[in-house]
């Protein structure tokens, strides 16, 4: 235990439910969230980069793992947990909606 300036000791506090609850979100939010946004990157990846078909393939499930590990730790550093999950969800979303749309568009063969 820590001393306060005073000379007593200070007691922890105990652990709320509220507590409890944001951190179990934020690890959902870094597994799940942190898992779309990882396969939604590697989908566009897949899609955009300038590379024979193996070569993308192989580049961006690589660099998902970069992403995936990026963002989980952004959710842990966000603010609250709601903004580490509406970011997660939104910039997967974005992510996936522009793979799906260039694909169905014939941007690569």
């Amino acid at each position: 235990m820590s001393e306060a300036p005073s000379g007593h000791l200070k007691r922890r506090q105990p652990t709320t439910a509220r507590y409890r609850w944001a951190v179990f979100s934020r690890t959902t939010a870094a597994l799940f969230g942190g898992y779309l946004v990882a396969y939604a990157s590697a989908a566009l990846l897949t899609i955009v980069l300038p590379m024979n078909r193996i070569n993308r393939a192989v580049t961006a499930s690589l660099l998902s793992f970069v992403v995936w590990t990026a963002v989980a730790i952004w959710v842990f550093a966000a603010r609250s947990a709601w903004r580490g999950w509406w970011t997660v969800l939104a910039a997967g979303a974005v992510m996936l909606g522009l793979a799906m749309t260039w694909r169905d568009c014939g941007m690569r063969p």
